[in-house]
């Protein structure tokens, strides 16, 4: 059995709409070894990676201004950019399942020097990932990962460098958690492979956008969050039942008010879902596309109720 990949994706379980609309809203971001991703030396001639040179511009930029979180060897990366360095990974870009979390937590690893989680891990080791400084840890990465996407929460990377699960508190200190196993139970969460990569940013506009309007900002406030934060709530106690009807009070809230969010071709699988009471699917991140999430009672015949879709399991209830 190969061993599992040094930096994995992640899953935005629950949270992934309610946490813009609160700050004490709470969130569980899941790790997923699945997919993941290593920084190694390629072989094939074709010169320097320069998505890894744009990425060292950026940190180069940061510490002239003041903005490097950490002490880093940017000489070292430069040099090692020259001579070959990739990021080796099976993460999908633009599905939502953390492609750049998992290459701002390689390059921290390998590079910083004493910062927050100790770092380093690349040259020494796996550093000192298990004592890190979380909050300050989360802060670190979200200043390097925001080269990607302009602005981080710091969650994705943090997960990754982890490779732990974890729950953002009310008033957003993360801490890591175990998540339920999905082996020997009948039941539990997927995937839903749609096909098609999706851009984050105009979705999350497209919700700031809809957050001007009072009646839906009620509604966040009176149906969103109270059922995310019971789906965290059961999902962690292994409570089947109990999360069967927040995932439904979900998948219908979407449903009904986040339907530009919800892939054309899907919509009449979602209400499928909720109509019967096999499965249930909600988004995974910010929807558009990539993947979504669903709650099955048995995965058997799970297939065969999802068609042709590609479906993987995430975690057992």
């Amino acid at each position: 059995m190969s061993a599992p990949p040094a930096f994995p994706s992640k899953i935005l379980l629950f949270g992934e709409y309610s946490v813009i609309t609160d700050p004490d809203a709470r969130a569980l971001c899941i790790a997923y070894p699945f997919f993941g991703g290593s920084l190694g030396f390629k072989r094939n001639g074709r010169g320097p990676d320069p998505e890894l040179r744009a990425f060292a511009s950026f940190l180069r930029f940061l510490g002239g201004s003041g903005g490097l979180p950490a002490e880093m060897d940017l000489g070292a990366l430069d040099f090692d950019i020259a001579q070959g360095l990739s990021f080796d990974s099976t993460i999908p870009m633009g599905f939502g399942v953390g492609s750049s979390g998992a290459l701002t937590a390689a390059i921290y690893d390998r590079y910083a020097e004493g910062g927050p989680g100790g770092g380093r891990g690349g040259r020494g080791g796996r550093g000192a990932r298990g004592d890190a400084d979380i909050p300050a840890l989360r802060r670190a990465l979200a200043a390097l990962e925001s080269h990607f996407h302009g602005s981080s929460s710091g969650i994705d990377p943090l997960v990754s460098y982890l490779g732990r699960s974890v729950l953002v508190r009310d008033g957003g200190d993360p801490v890591p958690v175990d998540v339920p196993d999905p082996g020997g139970r009948r039941g539990g969460v997927f995937l839903v492979n749609t096909g098609r990569p999706r851009r984050t940013e105009p979705l999350v506009n497209l919700f700031l956008e809809k957050r001007g309007s009072r009646d839906f900002r009620r509604r966040c406030r009176d149906e969103l969050l109270p059922a995310t934060h019971d789906c965290i709530d059961r999902f962690l106690a292994s409570d089947r039942e109990g999360l069967e009807a927040g995932f439904h009070a979900l998948s219908l809230f979407q449903y009904e008010h986040l339907a530009p969010m919800i892939p054309p071709l899907f919509r009449s699988l979602w209400r499928r879902g909720l109509e019967g009471g096999d499965y249930r699917l909600k988004l995974c991140g910010a929807g558009g596309g990539g993947f979504l999430l669903g709650l099955a009672r048995d995965f058997r015949g799970l297939e065969e109720l999802l068609g042709r879709h590609e479906v993987r399991r995430v975690a057992g209830v």
